[in-house]
């Protein structure tokens, strides 16, 4: 996975359309069209996302990354376990712990589980 790519991608989609891009196409070639209304791109990733992709890529193909650690991160965020990430990115659950654990190292403050709002603040 060239980490070129990456930046180009979340720097032209941003986080949000940088993840709805991998949820749906990771690891796959895809073929970007260069007019974005004539192909399912938009329905997948959302119109605007598919018309920044399509003034970048015009008509070619680009191999979506599987971005497992940016992935990982936004699942944990989003209050999911280890089981439930390990199931969606198709590791274990051992792989998950490493994969947060590395990811949090090259971006600190991120990947933490949202707070419990039953859980009591005793200090």
């Amino acid at each position: 996975m060239s980490e070129d790519l990456v930046g180009e991608l979340m720097t032209t989609l941003g986080d949000e359309g940088f993840f709805a891009l991998v949820e749906a196409h990771a690891g796959m070639r895809l073929y970007v069209p260069a007019d974005p209304g004539r192909s399912e791109l938009p329905q997948t990733i959302g119109f605007d996302h598919a018309a920044r992709l399509s003034k970048l890529y015009p008509g070619g193909y680009i191999k979506v990354p599987l971005a497992r650690e940016f992935r990982a991160l936004r699942y944990r965020e989003a209050g999911l376990g280890n089981r439930d990430i390990a199931r969606r990115l198709g590791l274990t659950e051992s792989g998950v712990e490493r994969l947060i654990r590395r990811a949090r190292s090259a971006n600190p403050g991120r990947g933490e589980k949202p707070a419990d709002p039953r859980q009591m603040d005793l200090f």
